[in-house]
C-alpha cells in the first residue's frame, strides 16, 4: 500500500469512530508515518478530505461501469444514483464527515466537481432517450452533480435519514432530467416525483 493510500485508510478509520474531527498528529500515528508525512503527501487536512471524496466518486464510477447498461440515458442515470447512494451508505459516519469537510472554505479548490461531472457524464453515455442528446450532455452532468450534492448536504446535516437518501437522490435526478427526456419518458419521471415508484 502506498504512503498516500495508508494515510487515506487511516483517515477513514479515524472518521469511522464517529468523531468527525482528528488532528494531523493522530492521523500520522494511525497511519504509522511521521508527523510531517500527511502534510508532505497532501498539504492539508482539507486536501485529504477532497482525496477521500474523489476516491468515493471513483468507486461509484467503477460500479456504474461494471453494472447493467440500460439503453436509455434516464435509466442509466437512475441506476447510477442508486449506486452512488449505496456507496455513501456503506460507511455513513465516514462519508458524512467527508461531505461536511467539503463544505468548509479552503485555500485550494478541490477537483470533486470534475470527478462528479465525469460520473454523471458516464451515466448519460450517448444520451439515448434524451430529446436533445448533445445539448443534454453539456448541461446535465453539472446539474446532476449539483442535485446529488444538495441531497447529500441535507443527509450530512442529519435532516435526511439513511433511508431517505436514495429516495431523495432519485427524485433530484428525476427533476433535473425532466426537461431533457423524450415525452414518453416524462410519465415515469413524474411517477418518481409523486412517490408512485421507488
Amino acid at each position: 500500500m502506498s504512503t498516500r493510500a495508508r494515510i487515506l485508510a487511516a483517515a477513514e478509520r479515524l472518521l469511522g469512530t464517529g468523531r468527525p474531527e482528528f488532528s494531523m498528529r493522530e492521523l500520522a500515528a494511525e497511519a504509522g508515518v511521521s508527523f510531517a508525512t500527511p502534510f508532505n503527501q497532501f498539504g492539508s487536512k482539507l486536501a485529504i478530505m477532497h482525496a477521500l471524496s474523489q476516491a468515493l466518486i471513483a468507486e461509484m464510477r467503477g460500479r456504474v461501469a461494471a453494472g447493467p447498461k440500460p439503453t436509455d440515458a434516464a435509466l442509466r442515470v437512475l441506476a447510477a444514483v442508486a449506486i452512488a447512494a449505496e456507496v455513501m451508505l456503506e460507511q455513513p459516519a465516514v462519508n458524512r464527515a467527508v461531505m461536511g469537510a467539503l463544505g468548509a472554505p479552503g485555500a485550494e479548490p478541490g477537483a470533486v466537481l470534475a470527478a462528479s461531472r465525469a460520473l454523471w457524464t458516464a451515466a448519460i453515455g450517448d444520451g439515448a432517450g434524451l430529446a436533445a442528446p448533445a445539448y443534454a450532455a453539456t448541461i446535465l452532468p453539472d446539474q446532476l452533480a449539483f442535485g446529488f450534492r444538495g441531497v447529500l448536504s441535507f443527509w450530512t446535516a442529519g435532516e435526511l435519514t439513511d433511508a431517505d437518501l436514495p429516495v431523495q437522490a432519485r427524485k433530484a435526478a428525476a427533476v433535473v432530467m425532466l426537461g431533457f427526456v423524450v415525452p414518453e419518458r416524462r410519465d415515469a419521471l413524474m411517477a418518481i416525483l409523486a412517490g408512485v415508484t421507488d
